[in-house]
This record gives C-alpha cells, sequence and structure tokens, in this order.
C-alpha cells in the first residue's frame, strides 16, 4: 500500500470506497471536489469584478444574462459526463478497469464531437437573442454569446476531464485542473481587460486562452502521461452499444441541464425588464452566493462515486448510509457558509461597483440567496445518488420541478406584489421544496443499479461475491 490517499492506484481507491469508514472516505474524496468548488466559484467572481470595474455596468449586465444561454449548451456536455462517470464507476467497482478505460475512450472522442457540432448553434442563437433585448446590453449580448461558441468543444472536455478523475475516484485531478484554470484566468483578465482594455471581446478571449492551455495539458494528463489509468485512440472506432448507453444515461441529465438553464434564462429575462442596474445587481448576488452554492453541492461527485461503486460491488445498504452521510455533510457545511458570508455582504458586493442603485439590489437579493444554500447542497448531493445508480431521470424531473413548477411559477404568481424580488424569494422557495421531493424519493429507492451494461459481471467476480457470500 502506498503512502498518502493521493497516491492510491485505482485498485486501491476502489477498496477504500467500498469497504473504508464511509464518513472518512467522504471527506477524504470531498476534499479536493470542495476546494475545487471553491476554486471554481472564484472565476465568475474573477470575471465579475475585472468586468464590472474596467468594462462598466452595461458589459456586466450583458454578461449575467448570458450565462444561463451558455449553460444550456455546456449543460449538455455536463450531463455526459455525468453518466459517464456512472458507467466507468460501477465497472471500476467491478474490478473491470480495462472496461472502464474503454468507456472513457468512447465518452472524449464523442464529446469533443458533440462540442464541435454545437458550436454554431450558439452562435445562430446569439441573433434572435440580442434582437429582443433592452438596446441598452443588445450589442454586448450578441458579441458575447457569438464570441463563446469558440468555447464549447473545451467546456465539454473539461467537463468529461472531471467525470472520469471522479469516477476513478481521484478529484483531486480535477482539483489542480481548476486551480491551473484560475490563475490563468487571473493572468489573462489582466492581459486583456486591464491592459488591452479590449471590454467584453477581452472576457471572452480570456476565457478561451486559459482553456486552450488547460485542454492541451489534460490530453498530455490523459493519453501522454504513463499510467495504469493511461488512455490509447489507437485503433479507435466508435462502439454503438457503449455511445448509446451513453447517451442512454446521460440523455436525462442533459436535458435537466438544459431545462435548468432554460428556466434560469426566462428569469433572467424577467430580471432585464427592469434594465441593466438591476440585472447587475443580480449578477453580482449571483457571483457571491456561487461559492455557498457551490460548496455544499460539492458532496455531491464523492457520493456519485461511493454509489456507484458500491451498488457495482452488490452493496446497496452501503451506499444507502453514504447518501445520508454526505447530506448531513452537506448541510452542515452550508450552514456554516451562511454564518460567514451574511455578516460580509455588504462588504463584498461594494468590491463590484460603487453605484448605489446596482448595490441596492445586490445587497438584498444576496440575503435571499445566501439563506437558500442548505436546500440546494441536501439537494445536489441526494442527486448525486441518483445519478450513481444510474437513475438519472430523476435528476431531470427534479430540475424541471425545481426551476420551472416552482420557481418560475412562484415568480409569475409573485410579481406583481414583490417585483424583482419575486425572482430572489423564488430561489429560497424552490431549493427547499425540492430537497423535501428528493428526501423522500430516497427513502424509497432501490439501492441497485439500472444500468444494463453494469449486469455484465465477469464470471470472477461472480465467484468472488459468492465465496464472500458464504
Amino acid at each position: 500500500m502506498k503512502f498518502g490517499i493521493f497516491k492510491q492506484n485505482i485498485g486501491e481507491r476502489r477498496n477504500m470506497i467500498v469497504s473504508g469508514p464511509i464518513p472518512k472516505t467522504i471527506l477524504l474524496l470531498s476534499m479536493p471536489t470542495l476546494l475545487m468548488g471553491i476554486v471554481q466559484a472564484l472565476l465568475p467572481v474573477i470575471d465579475g469584478l475585472y468586468i464590472n470595474n474596467i468594462a462598466g455596468t452595461a458589459a456586466a449586465g450583458a454578461v449575467t444574462f448570458c450565462v444561463p444561454i451558455i449553460g444550456m449548451i455546456a449543460g449538455l456536455g455536463q450531463g455526459l459526463g455525468s453518466a459517464g462517470m456512472a458507467m466507468i464507476g460501477q465497472a471500476n467497482g467491478r474490478k473491470d478497469f480495462c472496461q472502464g478505460r474503454r468507456i472513457a475512450v468512447q465518452l472524449v472522442v464523442f464529446s469533443a464531437t458533440l462540442g464541435v457540432a454545437l458550436a454554431p448553434v450558439l452562435i445562430a442563437l446569439a441573433f434572435p437573442i440580442s434582437a429582443s433585448v433592452e438596446r441598452t446590453i443588445a450589442g454586448n449580448v450578441f458579441t458575447y454569446l457569438a464570441f463563446n461558441a469558440l468555447l464549447i468543444p473545451f467546456s465539454f472536455l473539461e467537463a468529461v476531464y472531471n467525470a472520469l478523475k471522479n469516477a476513478e475516484g481521484k478529484p483531486e485531478a480535477a482539483f489542480v485542473r481548476m486551480v491551473l484554470l484560475l490563475m490563468m484566468k487571473v493572468a489573462f483578465n489582466t492581459l486583456f481587460l486591464a491592459v488591452f482594455r479590449w471590454g467584453i471581446v477581452g472576457a471572452v478571449m480570456a476565457s478561451l486562452s486559459a482553456n486552450v492551455l488547460i485542454t492541451g495539458w489534460m490530453y498530455v494528463e490523459l493519453f501522454v502521461r504513463r499510467g495504469e489509468s493511461r488512455l490509447s485512440l489507437q485503433g479507435f472506432r466508435f462502439e454503438r452499444e457503449t455511445v448509446g448507453e451513453l447517451v442512454r444515461i446521460g440523455a436525462p441529465s442533459m436535458l435537466s441541464n438544459l431545462i435548468l438553464y432554460a428556466g434560469f434564462y426566462l428569469i433572467n429575462n424577467e430580471v432585464q425588464k427592469y434594465g441593466p442596474d438591476v440585472l447587475n445587481g443580480q449578477g453580482i448576488a449571483n457571483n457571491i452566493s456561487s461559492v455557498c452554492f457551490i460548496v455544499p453541492s460539492s458532496f455531491s461527485a464523492a457520493v456519485t462515486t461511493m454509489v456507484s461503486m458500491n451498488v457495482g460491488a452488490g452493496r446497496g445498504e452501503r451506499a444507502r448510509t453514504v447518501t445520508w452521510t454526505g447530506s448531513l455533510m452537506s448541510a452542515v457545511t452550508a450552514a456554516f457558509l451562511i454564518a460567514l458570508i451574511v455578516p460580509l455582504s455588504s462588504s463584498l458586493t461594494v468590491m463590484f461597483t460603487r453605484e448605489a442603485g446596482v448595490l441596492d439590489v445586490a445587497n438584498k437579493a444576496l440575503h435571499i440567496y445566501t439563506y437558500s444554500v442548505v436546500g440546494f447542497g441536501v439537494c445536489m448531493t441526494q442527486l448525486g445518488a441518483f445519478t450513481g445508480l444510474g437513475r438519472t431521470r430523476v435528476t431531470m424531473v427534479i430540475s424541471l420541478l425545481r426551476i420551472w413548477l416552482l420557481r418560475y411559477l412562484f415568480i409569475l404568481l409573485t410579481e406583481k406584489s414583490l417585483g424583482v424580488y419575486a425572482v430572489f424569494w423564488g430561489n429560497l422557495f424552490s431549493n427547499y421544496t425540492a430537497v423535501a421531493i428528493t428526501t423522500i424519493l430516497v427513502l424509497r429507492v432501490k439501492w441497485k443499479t439500472v444500468t444494463p451494461l453494469a449486469e455484465r459481471i465477469p464470471r470472477a467476480i461472480r465467484s468472488e461475491k459468492q465465496s464472500h457470500a458464504a
């Protein structure tokens, strides 16, 4: 046994996940993801600080408006990655590491191909969307959407890389990638925004430059660096059964992400009617509260990994315990963040702007957003368990309920009395109602896989399980 959790090979990590102490294992697997969540949350904060203080309120409002539109397409890659994580995790849980690598290669190539194919869609969307918004942000909206099409293939590959490493039980690799990306974003934002003063185009160029370099690093990590998890493209051809299974399992997650971001777009469409100051205030609150939302939900990836490997190893009761333990850890983390962020809210928002109208909206929105993170974190953690089981349709249904039925309907029904603040109260209402639903589902679910490929357990593994049972 090698010393140190981060020096374990795939087999050693698998044994820890299916046999080690549950709270300790969740914490060890979640720590890199928690740190990655913080780094990931800092990315929009860094962008927001540069854009607000250099490009101005109109540009910052346009970016806020565009984020969910870009997310609708990028979220498809994330959904595909979730399917790959479940399939590869279950293969590793059965000790079929060779099959796990075959699925990984199919996932990487298919995701890259799909990302390239979908990039022109974002350019096409830029025309009607920019024509339908307030004139003060229309030009920036078109520019930001059209240029971000270049980033779509890279975002697909990055989502897949995170999925591959989480499926191996090695989320620390994804954390390293995020740290490098953050450092590059700071450097390129300084260059293109602070030095060259390229405005909203500079914001996109900073992201593109950083992502190109990171993708090169990921290729070396996956296909060049020697090791037991090294992938190979030699003799590659698409395997219809594997790709079909990835699409079948990933489709609900992909659709749920599409639904999720489409809902955010419609919500932003309601907010933009109040002008760029209000839209920007909401964006500032989103940037700051993203830390509170991302960190508690970071337990989701660890729960997905542990549930997938444990059900693959035939240990359903342990998978159930993992889910409840992860949910509790998420709730405690969220409560800590609320206690930390709320007293500091006014000091944080003023870092982005000195405009009184923007600050007023940002401060009020931030308070309401922050209190909803307990429900969000626990809900995402429990949905991570369903992803590990291969029951990705559940994530689609909950996303549909949380954003469209619970939140958007709440906004439409209360907007006349609450104004723009119906958006913020809708966030709180939908997150706590959604977690009540997922908790009921967790209590009723059967802890076994629904992934057909996972049923093809080699005889050697069957024999091993039978000998353990004896």
